[in-house]
């Protein structure tokens, strides 16, 4: 596997950081720091000094932000939601993974909340949704709806749906994503999501666990602060 195979966008590109999102054949890069994800909202800021002496140790979390030069950081997804974020400097940076759960309960607006107390106020924020499970793919139930609708709001949640059978739609968790950065202050020029990137339909480029069950491997996406 390669660290070259992986994704990355323009608007990262620009701030100078290195960053790649996961495909079937990328690896992330040698010290990738990936907290132990369990579907909540908790951000772990790993900092200058817990680098410095070793001290990163097991850490639960769905979101990771740091400041600290050149370390990198990253999050593991097989159809969730995966959102790397940096400041125009590339001097602080977050990975967030958001499955429907970390979603409905705000990962994205606390990750994004976390990172602007690590920013100068005067930097813009960039941010980019990668590879996930399209709408194409995604058919969800009432519960679902109803934690989402909690979340952004009845007409939102309507936009990014569309209704297949009593109780159950297809649910673009893109949108949601962008909404949800929209909200948290990430401008429109500054913010984007891949195009075509459906994990489930992308059999040939991406592992997917709705697609594979637990056959499915699992794709890592990474970003890195700037050494400047």
């Amino acid at each position: 596997m390669r660290e070259s195979d992986a994704i990355v966008h323009p608007i990262l590109a620009r701030c100078g950081v290195a960053h790649g999102f996961g495909t079937r054949t990328s690896k992330p890069p040698s010290g990738t720091f990936l907290p132990r994800q369990v579907h909540g909202v908790a951000v772990h800021h790993l900092s200058v000094d817990a680098v410095a002496v070793g001290a990163i140790g097991d850490v639960e979390a769905d979101a990771i932000c740091t400041s600290t030069p050149g370390q990198t950081i990253g999050i593991i997804t097989a159809d969730c939601v995966p959102i790397l974020v940096c400041n125009e400097s590339g001097q602080a940076v977050l990975a967030v993974h958001a499955g429907w759960r970390g979603l409905a309960q705000g990962v994205i607006e606390a990750g994004i909340a976390s990172l602007i107390d690590q920013s100068p106020a005067s930097e813009k924020l960039c941010a980019v949704v990668g590879p996930h499970v399209g709408p194409c793919c995604y058919e969800v139930d009432a519960p679902v709806l109803d934690a989402m609708t909690l979340r952004f709001g009845e007409a939102a949640v309507k936009g990014a749906s569309t209704a297949t059978r009593p109780g159950h739609a297809r649910l673009a968790l893109g949108k949601l994503a962008l909404l949800a950065l929209e909200r948290s202050g990430v401008d429109e020029p500054f913010r984007a999501a891949l195009d075509d990137a459906c994990t489930s339909c992308s059999g040939s480029q991406f592992h997917s666990y709705r697609r594979d069950g637990e056959a499915a491997g699992r794709m890592v996406h990474f970003i890195a602060t700037s050494c400047r």
